[in-house]
């Protein structure tokens, strides 16, 4: 289900409240966040912030196209290798 239009978007607060001070400082610096949840809001464009995906942190430039998105969208959890090459399941 969706979050409520009545409801402003979801940002953590942390996330929020460093974004703002860097626009105000007009600076570019990376941010660590944990909060894959959070959604992108235009206010976050041009700044790299650095996501965990549960292993490391891995670097995502925000972009306009991004916006409405979530955080965690942008940065895979598992990374697919390959088939075994003794499995015969996948052959029936």
């Amino acid at each position: 289900m969706t979050r409520s239009l009545k409801k402003n978007p979801f940002v953590a607060n942390h996330l929020l409240r460093k974004i703002d001070k860097l626009n105000t400082k007009a600076e570019k610096q990376i941010i660590k966040t944990w909060s894959r949840a959070s959604t992108i809001i235009p206010t976050m464009i041009g700044h790299t912030i650095s996501i965990h995906n549960g292993r490391e942190h891995i670097n995502i430039n925000i972009k306009d196209r991004m916006v409405g998105h979530k955080l965690g969208e942008f940065v895979p959890t598992i990374n697919f290798r390959e088939h075994a090459k003794n499995d015969n399941r996948s052959r029936r």
